[in-house]
């Protein structure tokens, strides 16, 4: 699997190609800190003044390499496929190393701090239905009333919750019609930039 990154991502990695390796030495230890303890802009102030660049360049050189080795340990990349995803940015094989060194090295202790900062949210375990259909009453003889009834099992944190959802098919098509609107929804690169940046 590839980690395919965007031309704004690579535009920002692209930095990396005009300092010497000691430089790009120093921006992964500043993306390991923005990773565990957050930004810190007197950081990015002083490197672009040892630079002689903008601070903003710092910034973004930083967030880039922050978000190639976050998304990277996101999807445990080989070390291969590691190499194969910055391959496309045009860097030196000396770079290319150094960078996989920094990756191998942290990726765990970066997978760890992701999962700390992920928000522990019920999610599914099991669904069950039934579909039941009312013909007739006292009142009305000749009727045909369909009710879904759906219980939804939950896990939170181990433990087991049970919810019991009740619908008739028109609200459950427009329910599933919503439903998928978001889904296609989150297909968008605008939705999927939102996503990465609070991720």
């Amino acid at each position: 699997m590839l980690l395919m990154l965007e031309d704004e991502h690579k535009e920002h990695l692209s930095f990396l190609t005009d300092v010497n390796l000691d430089v790009v030495r120093e921006f992964c230890r500043i993306s390991l800190e923005f990773i565990k303890k957050g930004t810190n802009t007197k950081v990015y102030q002083g490197a672009a003044q040892k630079l002689g660049v903008s601070p903003e360049k710092v910034h973004h050189g930083v967030e880039g390499l922050m978000y190639l080795l976050t998304e990277s340990s996101k999807l445990m990349l080989s070390e291969i496929d590691f190499q194969d995803s910055i391959l496309t940015l045009g860097f030196s094989e000396e770079l290319r190393s150094e960078l996989l060194t920094m990756y191998l090295e942290n990726r765990r202790s970066i997978r760890s701090i992701l999962s700390e900062m992920s928000m522990g949210l019920p999610h599914y375990h099991n669904l069950e239905w039934r579909f039941d259909i009312r013909l007739a009453s006292r009142c009305l003889r000749y009727q045909v009333n369909p009710i879904m009834l759906m219980k939804l099992h939950l896990d939170n944190g181990g433990k087991r919750e049970t919810t019991v959802l009740q619908a008739d098919p028109v609200n459950l098509v427009h329910l599933t019609n919503v439903l998928d609107g978001a889904l296609q929804e989150m297909k968008s690169a605008h939705c999927r930039r939102i996503v990465r940046n609070i991720k």
